[in-house]
Formats: structure tokens, sequence, C-alpha cells
């Protein structure tokens, strides 16, 4: 997502909250995003679509999709993103998930950080374009077949955006509200942490009206962009903030929750949890104190590879270690540590318990994720998705499983300790009947000729079968046995039926 840059003026907010809220039975959010290029990262790093483990969120999100010119919405990275031209599907590979787990939602994401703010500028800038995005936007998910549209526009006003941006970023809530709602299509939108950004940005009222998922961004309060050591995502404020002035007195998850909650419902808000830490070469090994002077970013992490950042898997496998000093910070409630001269803020098991316990004491919604493809999702320190198993189980209870072994008949006299209420899962309903078209859910073949460029995505309905076709790249062929697009030479069906002609 992004860095914050300069944060606004004083505005005092308690962080003592009498009480926790009342709250439903349902389930709080975990809200997972996956970044996509994880595919390319190497070794233990490497992260795909079937390493998502589909029962430990309630919304998995894909990111990115970008903007085209003429305003409608694309794919960033064909090859991996769809099936064409002899892609990787990851689209409809993700949106399968719910095969396994039909309770998820599946969404996706556009815009991102390095989208910037320009296109998307223009695009809300006239009813004409706006109403081209939208058409575009609604083709793509039923496509695609995901459940919603996440908005992160990094940001309105700002980074080549035009002041009218804050008025026709409303406009373009109400007119995607207004426009997926009735098709049951959700409507999410990641937003800023930085009051300075918040403030031109948004319409909060508009954001609380339209919007049914606001994701914020709680982290990257500070990084390499600084000229001073910082810790990533601080719960609260330390003194130091204080007496730095500057705006840094508005850098805490705690301002940045209760700054929304002035508006926005709470049920509406998820609180953002970074599963990386921010790392500095310290300026003097000897001063480690945050806004003691930095030299610039770390080295780069072995598996993302950016200067100053590193995921949680790998700050567990390869930086951090019994001969590294740490501190716990007892104001902001996170942990740090440093060797030599290098620096990194993180958060670790405890400091996300208190997140949860903080997010639990002000009634918010939920957890949002980024992202779900840095934990330590193989266990290579220890159980795999350490933080983000916390994260449910602290919000959520037990961790659901994909086939409960079966348990004997409770006593109805014995003292129950659940927290909520929960509904027990229905049994899945009966598989359709095989259709001319779909055998089974998933890919299937052109039913009609063999040899064939065309093939199906097949999406069980009730007790009927949805379906797309799809078509393989030029001179290509569906092979109905591995079920992947391949040369005509390389399918035995082809060696008996010639490929059509294009």
């Amino acid at each position: 997502m992004a860095s914050l840059l300069g944060l606004g003026v004083l505005l005092t907010i308690t962080a003592t909250i009498a009480g926790t809220p009342a709250r439903d039975a349902t389930p709080y959010k975990v809200v997972c995003y996956f970044e996509s290029w994880a595919v390319y990262r190497t070794g233990k790093g490497k992260y795909d679509v079937e390493d998502i483990d589909p029962y430990i969120c309630t919304h998995y999100v894909y990111t990115f999709a970008g903007l085209k010119n003429d305003h409608t919405i694309v794919s960033l990275d064909p090859w991996n993103d769809l099936y064409a031209d002899y892609g990787r599907g990851a689209y409809l590979r993700f949106t399968r998930m719910k095969q396994k787990n039909p309770e998820i939602k599946t969404m996706l994401s556009i815009g991102g950080w390095n989208e910037g703010s320009k296109k998307y500028s223009q695009m809300a800038s006239t009813a004409a374009n706006r109403k081209k995005f939208i058409n575009s936007v609604v083709k793509f998910l039923h496509k695609f077949n995901f459940d919603g549209l996440d908005l992160d526009w990094e940001y309105p006003t700002l980074r080549g955006g035009a002041p009218d941006d804050v008025d026709n970023y409303s406009l373009l809530l109400k007119e995607l509200h207004e426009r997926l709602n009735p098709l049951g299509l959700l409507l999410s939108a990641a937003v800023s942490a930085g009051k300075q950004t918040i403030d031109p940005a948004y319409h909060l009222a508009d954001l609380n009206k339209y919007l049914d998922i606001v994701n914020v961004m709680t982290y990257d309060y500070h990084g390499d962009w600084d000229p001073f050591i910082g810790h990533n995502s601080p719960l609260y404020l330390s003194h130091l903030d204080v007496e730095h002035g500057n705006n840094f007195e508005y850098f805490s998850v705690n301002y940045s929750m209760n700054y929304y909650l002035r508006v926005i419902e709470p049920s509406k808000l998820m609180l953002g949890m970074p599963f990386y830490g921010r790392g500095f070469v310290l300026a003097n090994s000897e001063h480690h104190t945050p806004y003691d002077p930095s030299n610039g970013p770390m080295a780069g992490c072995p598996y993302s590879g950016e200067p100053g950042f590193c995921g949680y898997n790998e700050l567990c496998e390869k930086i951090l270690k019994p001969t590294w000093t740490y501190v716990r910070d007892s104001e902001q409630k996170v942990i740090y540590g440093y060797k030599g001269n290098t620096w990194v803020g993180w958060d670790d098991l405890q400091a996300v318990k208190l997140k949860m316990e903080f997010l639990k004491s002000l009634g918010l919604g939920g957890a949002m994720i980024w992202a779900i493809d840095s934990d330590d999702f193989r266990g290579v320190c220890g159980p795999k998705y350490p933080l983000l198993n916390l994260v449910w189980s602290e919000l959520n209870g037990a961790v659901p499983s994909p086939s409960p072994l079966p348990t004997t008949t409770p006593d109805p006299t014995a003292p129950t300790h659940h927290t909520r209420p929960t509904k027990p899962t229905p049994p899945p309903g009966p598989t359709p009947e095989p259709s001319h078209v779909c055998v089974k859910p998933g890919l299937n073949p052109d039913p009609d000729k063999m040899c064939s460029p065309y093939f199906y995505e097949c999406v069980q309905n009730g007790d009927s079968w949805d379906y797309q076709q799809f078509s393989c790249g030029d001179g290509s062929v569906f092979d109905r046995v591995k079920l992947v697009c391949v040369w005509p030479d390389d399918s035995d069906e082809c060696k008996t039926t010639p490929a059509p002609s294009a």
C-alpha cells in the first residue's frame, strides 16, 4: 500500500475506552490482502494461490487490477491473472477457493501505490467516465466470479490528483454502490491512516454511507522516507512523538481509528495489521531510540527484496536472532530490535494480541491484513500462519477446519465459555447433474469439439450450473486431460483430430 506523508494539526484523542461496545453475534471480519506478485518470489518466499488457507480469513482480496487510459478496469499482469495466451489463470483459481469454503468472500482490489492517482482523478472527473468504469467493473467481477471490488486509490487530491477529487470520489462511491449493491456485490476501500491525507481526500460521511468495509491502512507511519528511525505501526503515541512535533502527534493506530470513529460506524472499520516490519541503518550504532538519526533503509530481505522492508516470515527466518537486542516500547506497545547499525520495528505476537484487544474495545468490525503472504505461511519458525491464526483466534475463537472431527454429544448441564454464539455450517448441497457443458466444478473442455481452443469455467449455483467460456491463445488448444492450454503437438487428442484453423 503506501507510506504516510505528514499528518495534520493537533487533536487529542484519549486512549482509554470505557467498556466494550455491544456487538451482534456475527464473527469479526478478517480481511486478507494477497499480493499476487508473491508468486515471483524465490525459495521459501514464493507464494501462489494454492498456498492460501481458505479457512483463516473471512474476506480475501486479490491485488491489484489497474485502470486503462479509457477508464476501464484491466489486469496488470495478464500472464499470471488470466488463462488467455498460455496464462496461469490466477483470478479464477483465486475465486475457486469458494468451492473449498463457501463461507468466504473473494474480492478484487484496483489501484495501489504504484498506480498513482492521476488516472483515477481523470476517471472520476465526469459522469460519463465513471459510468464507463463502473460498467467495466461489473463485467470484470462477473467474468472472474469475484464477490466485490476494493478501491485502493492512493489518494484523491494528492499525488497528481485534482482539488475536485474529494467530491468526485464521493460520487464514484455512490454510483458504485448503487450499481453493485443490487447485484449482491461488495464495495470496500483501502484508506489512509494519516490525518493530513484523510482531510483533503475523503468526505467521511460518504465513506460511511456507501462502503460495506473501510480498510484503514494503520501502518507505514514511519519508514526509510524519514531521516530518523521510527516504528512502522505504533499502537499508541509516545512522549517523543509529542516532543518532536511536526505532525507526528498523530502517528499511532489509536489516533487514526478514533479519528474515523467520529463519523464512521465501528462495524464497518477494519484495523490494518502489517505482517511486515520497517528497517533502517543507524547513523550511529549507539543511538537506537526512535527519532535518532538514520542513514537510510536497511538492505532488502531475501524474498521481498525491497530495501527497508521485511516480511514477518523473512524476519523470523533470516534476520531476528538471539544475538539481537530487543526493546518492548512501554508507551507505543510495540517491539523493535537492533544489532550493529541495523534497526527494525515490527509486530510480534504480543503486539498483535494487544491490537486485537484494542480492536474489540472499540467495537470495530474486524482486522485487515497486509499481507497474508508475509506471514510465516510455511511454518519455518513454528506453527504455520502464527500471526493470522492469532488474529482469528483472538477475534473469533478456534480456527475453522475443513473437515471437523465428530464430537460426542455435549452435556447440556455443563458450563460454556463461548464469547458469542455460532451457527452450525449446513452440509453442502448435492452437486448438480452433469450438463452439456459442465461435468464438474472448475475447468471443463469444449463438449462439442476435440482439439479445441475453447474451455469453460463452471460454478455450481444451487441445483444448476453457471459457466463462462474462455479461449486459449492463438494456435494453442485446451487439453481435456491436463486441463491447460498446450500446443497441438503436445495434445494426444490432436494427433487424431486436427486442430481447427484460425
